[in-house]
């Protein structure tokens, strides 16, 4: 087991980790706003059980990656994607992505993954595309005012705020007859604090208002989408329900009652299903 950091073509330092046997097929997992790699402890334990080599990364400005105030975007984050599994040459890989990070591996397989021939699976789990701002592309989509109203919050009390997202709406913690988990939010509040606010901040931008249909209408290997019918961040009508449309070999699988966090709090339903994905 390893961990390190590579550095990107604008000298950014990313950190990531490299478990498991280095012959295995590698599964890269891509974290969501505002977190980082750690947030996908239960599913990287879970496969290299299963013999698979694992590899996840924080994104620049977030959780050990050097806190930039600039390139926060979509293109950055694929590019530094493709920085670590060029550096550790992983072949073969299938790409797997929470929220932001569904955005990313849209972007970084269809811009570097495929052409460079990495790639072969992918995973969009509670992904933000194609977009999840309002256009007259995508009238299903959400306000403007949504997000400035992120930003504000963000910037008048960032502590705050990253503690009342994953104690609502995020985990579904809000919903009559959830099981709380304190754990959770405090793993959540922790991950989002060790990040960078500016990139936290610009990263509001970069996931609302990147509109993603070329990428998804680029990638043409097999890509499994994953939404909770509850999600209550991206939802599912304007992101997983057109995305799967738009994708040229894509299956679409929608968890009832299932929240945006539902890859942490249903890991014992969601996991199984990732391996099924990956094995078939």
């Amino acid at each position: 087991m390893s961990s390190g950091f590579v550095k990107t073509k604008d000298g950014v330092d990313i950190f990531y980790k490299d478990w498991g046997p280095k012959s295995a097929q590698p599964i890269m997992f891509h974290h969501g706003w505002p977190l980082s790699s750690d947030d996908w402890d239960s599913q990287m334990l879970f496969f290299l059980s299963h013999g698979y080599r694992v590899v996840a990364h924080d994104r620049r400005g977030h959780g050990r990656s050097t806190q930039v105030d600039s390139g926060n975007d979509i293109d950055h984050y694929a590019a530094d994607a493709s920085a670590v599994a060029e550096h550790l040459d992983l072949r073969n890989s299938v790409h797997i992505g929470h929220s932001t990070g569904g955005g990313e591996v849209a972007r970084y397989v269809a811009q570097f993954g495929q052409p460079q021939g990495r790639v072969a699976k992918a995973v969009l789990v509670s992904a933000i595309p194609p977009i999840m701002l309002k256009t007259e592309r995508y009238p299903g989509g959400l306000p403007i005012s949504v997000f400035d109203g992120l930003r504000k919050a963000l910037a008048d009390n960032r502590a705050q705020f990253f503690h009342d997202l994953p104690a609502g709406p995020f985990y579904g913690f809000n919903r009559a007859g959830a099981k709380v988990d304190q754990g959770v939010i405090l793993n959540w509040w922790r991950q989002g604090m060790n990040g960078g606010a500016k990139a936290h901040y610009d990263g509001i931008k970069a996931f609302s208002e990147t509109d993603q249909t070329d990428d998804l209408q680029a990638i043409t290997v097999p890509t499994l989408v994953m939404h909770g019918d509850d999600d209550q961040i991206v939802p599912i009508a304007a992101s997983a329900e057109i995305s799967v449309k738009l994708l040229k070999n894509g299956t679409l699988k929608v968890y009832k009652g299932f929240s945006h966090g539902m890859l942490t709090v249903n890991a014992d339903v969601i996991n199984p299903d990732l391996l099924a994905f990956v094995k078939g």
